[in-house]
Parts: C-alpha cells; structure tokens; sequence
C-alpha cells in the first residue's frame, strides 16, 4: 500500500477521533451522545480492521470524515438544540430547529459512494448503467432501516429518547428524512463520479 495513502488514513483516524473526544466534553446528555456518535464509532472501528485488505479511496475518507461530525455536533448538542440552527430558524423564522435535516442529506450523500465504491472495486456490477439504481436503492433502505432503529430505540426508552428522535412535533419527520436521503445519494451520484473514479484510479495506481 502507497505510503501517501497510509498518510491519509492516519490522518482520517486522528480527525476522527479528535472529534470524538471533543463531542464528548460535557454533552447535553451523554445518552442521547451515545446514540448519535454510536455509528461513527462502528464506521471507524470497520475501516480499521479492512484498510490492510480494503483500503477506501481519498475521498471516500474525507466524505465518511465529514459525515463523522456532523454526527458528533449533533450528539453533543442534540439534532434540536444546535446553537447555528437555532439562530438560522430565529433569522428565517423556521417553526424548528432542521440541523438533522442535513444529517440525513448527509446519509444518503456519503453512503452512496461508500457502496459505489465497493460495486465498482469489488466488481459486483458489471453493467455500470445499474450502479447509480442500486446505490440509491441501498440509501433508500439504510435511511428506511435507521428510522426503524429509531423506533425501536424510543419505544424501549420512553421519554429519554426524545432527543435522539428529534422530531420536535414534526408529523411529517420520518418521510422528509429519507426523502431527503434520496436526496442526497442522488446529489452525489450526480456531481462526485468523475472525482470519485479519478480517487479510486489513484488508489489502484
């Protein structure tokens, strides 16, 4: 493996954890922190045992990155409470507070070139023309599942999933979730293929 590429993992790792670390000073609950950080800890913890065999693109590193803090900024704030969005639904007179609204952007966004790139790298689709299709159709079903886990968490809870959930009495939350999710493995699938298979050419260099 390239050692530049090595460099960037190990970066990827520091970033990571750095973020963590911080998220974790003094959240506003360390239950909701838990639940919101909880898949970036297993993203990192997978990356760490398949870069030997497996290792991700440049790009795939800094999307997954990005996507670890918007997940830390949530769980230490809660997705109802981040103080930006606070000010952005008082300046534009928002009824609530949609800081989830991008983490779910977010999670069709990066998961549809973390399945691009396993399709492409590992060949399971020969016919490109499909890969678009069914990376969507997999961020369609993570989104689908994650609100399940959603579900389940709140009803094994009660009221100290609230925050996790962070519907704020939006009746419509759950579908403008993977709606939006939709969206944004359709917004990458549009605009990040060309930088995405020049990464991935540079990695196999």
């Amino acid at each position: 493996m390239k050692l530049k590429h090595r460099k960037s993992y190990y970066l990827f790792i520091l970033l990571v954890l750095l973020g963590l670390l911080i998220s974790g000073i003094n959240p506003h609950d360390y239950f909701t922190w838990f639940l919101e950080v909880f898949p970036a800890i297993i993203a990192v913890i997978i990356i760490a045992f398949s870069d030997r065999s497996f290792p991700l693109s440049n790009l795939l590193l800094a999307l997954i990155a990005i996507h670890c803090y918007i997940l830390f900024i949530g769980g230490h704030y809660t997705y109802a409470q981040v103080p930006l969005f606070d000010l952005i639904k008082d300046v534009l007179h928002h009824s609530r507070n949609n800081y989830d609204k991008i983490g779910h952007f977010i999670q069709g966004f990066v998961p549809a070139i973390v399945a691009r790139e396993i399709l492409i790298r590992k060949q399971v689709i020969l016919q490109t023309s499909w890969i678009s299709f069914i990376c969507i159709s997999i961020c369609l079903a993570i989104s689908a599942f994650y609100e399940l886990i959603e579900a389940f968490v709140a009803i094994m809870t009660g009221e100290s999933a609230e925050a996790f959930l962070g519907t704020q009495g939006y009746v419509w939350d759950t579908q403008t979730d993977m709606l939006l999710a939709l969206i944004g493995s359709i917004t990458a699938l549009t605009l990040l293929p060309k930088l995405h298979n020049a990464s991935i050419e540079k990695l196999n260099a």
